[in-house]
């Protein structure tokens, strides 16, 4: 039986969620992640299961093995298993939630003013679209 991949939902509008996740693919180098828009048919089926409503969530969203992760505890278990050094930002696990939460919203709150927005959803390549739910 093949091992679930682990889905990382993102805002497909925000320029930094759109390099984060392209990020995350470069140094995805065991192809342990697929991604989808938050926006899109993947998420809307798949999240009202964990209680999430679309229309108020500000983060990032990793599931895995059948747990939901948001914020600073997605992005830390992102991390974790990205190739390269990345992995050692796992550390920051040890800092209360509440911390770590604190910081990953400011940067939730001001990602359009300070990146900017997209007007619609970023398309992968024809090569990255198995990676990809709709």
């Amino acid at each position: 039986m093949m091992a679930q991949k682990s889905v990382i939902f993102f805002d497909g509008v925000c320029n930094l969620c759109n390099a984060s996740v392209q990020f995350a693919i470069e140094h995805d180098k065991h192809d342990i992640f697929k991604f989808t828009a938050l926006q899109g048919n993947y998420a809307e089926a798949i999240l009202p299961k964990f209680n999430i409503n679309l229309e108020r969530i500000n983060s990032i969203i990793l599931v895995e093995n059948d747990r939901l992760y948001t914020k600073s505890s997605a992005a830390l278990r992102i991390a974790k298993k990205l190739n390269g050094f990345w992995p050692m930002l796992y550390a920051f696990m040890i800092i209360p939630k509440f911390i770590r939460d604190w910081f990953y919203d400011i940067i939730a709150k001001n990602r359009y003013k300070w990146w900017g927005k997209q007007e619609s959803c970023w398309v992968p390549t024809p090569e990255l679209k198995e990676k990809f739910y709709d």
